[in-house]
């Protein structure tokens, strides 16, 4: 039985990592989670401060060739080294993260949606929405505390390309969504994907046992 793959997209501090870890932690290791955001691009070239100043926001800022064959080869059940990324540094860290393959895969990202090999390989596509304001201030919160950011920099950041490229290209891949939700902590939402995930992990352990 080929996983399956739940999209799970959003603009920045729309809570989709809320939603996304809401399910990893009710199915815990029954499910794979992987992140594009670990597909940024390695740039090894560019110096420290001048890959502060990239586009983060920008589909071509992701390798995301290598996500679509990362995503193959797990629908095929075989494993993969996931890269992972140091923001930190603004750049790709030097290991990786070796992601097995279960019945259920969720892939987090702001783009999950905009590239079409991406949605191909999708089963449910989710998009969670919020308010610009709740947004960037989730953002702040979440880039002072977690990611060492100043508050001046994601100011800048944000209002010179995240805002550009939310409208651009995250906003409109609302339309290829199965489910758009408005919080990652929706219990609606939340109860109805989990209670497909439970059924799909059921599915998978009957053929198992078979």
């Amino acid at each position: 039985m080929k996983p399956t793959i739940i999209g799970i997209a959003g603009g920045t501090g729309s809570g989709k990592s809320t939603f996304t870890n809401r399910l990893h932690d009710a199915f815990g290791e029954q499910v794979a989670v992987l992140y594009h955001d670990n597909y940024y691009r390695c740039n090894d070239e560019i110096s420290f401060e001048d890959r502060k100043k990239l586009n983060y926001d920008h589909p071509d800022a992701f390798e995301t060739e290598l996500l679509v064959k990362h995503l193959a080869r797990l629908k095929e059940n075989q494993a993969i080294e996931c890269p992972v990324y140091d923001y930190s540094l603004h750049n790709r860290a030097r290991g990786t993260v070796r992601i097995e393959p279960k019945p259920v895969i969720l892939l987090e990202g702001i783009l999950v949606l905009f590239d079409e090999r991406l949605r191909d390989l999708l089963d449910i596509k989710i998009f969670v929405d919020a308010d610009a304001d709740e947004r960037i201030l989730r953002r702040i919160l979440r880039d002072t505390k977690e990611r060492g950011r100043d508050v001046d920099g994601i100011v800048s950041q944000y209002l010179a390309t995240v805002k550009p490229m939310h409208n651009l290209y995250v906003e409109p891949t609302k339309v290829f969504a199965d489910i758009i939700t408005n919080s990652g902590m929706n219990d609606v939402a939340f109860d109805l994907m989990q209670g497909k995930i439970r059924t799909l992990l059921e599915k998978a352990q009957g053929k198992s046992n078979l």
